[in-house]
């Protein structure tokens, strides 16, 4: 069977959502879990940014795709997650 990169990716879902300090922590529906820093991601500077309240207040897209935070009117597909490239 030959499963593109992109049906993997639409597979995988978030199921949990953690910080510690600047990381960002998402748990993935097949064991993995994504460790991003906020500060260093310039597409995650509106998290980065964010107060410790604001960012404790995410939920999870319907289907999992994705990772929303209603007071900050912002979020991230897994997707994006996973395509993030390793620092040089």
């Amino acid at each position: 069977m030959d499963t593109s990169q992109n049906e993997i990716v639409e597979l995988v879902q978030a199921t949990n959502v953690e910080f510690e300090g600047d990381m960002l922590h998402v748990a993935l529906s097949d064991g993995r879990r994504v460790s991003l820093p906020l500060d260093t991601i310039s597409w995650l500077s509106w998290l980065a940014s964010a107060t410790s309240e604001q960012r404790a207040n995410w939920s999870i897209e319907p289907g999992g795709y994705g990772v929303y935070w209603e007071e900050l009117d912002d979020g991230f597909e897994v997707m994006h997650l996973l395509n993030v490239q390793p620092l040089a």
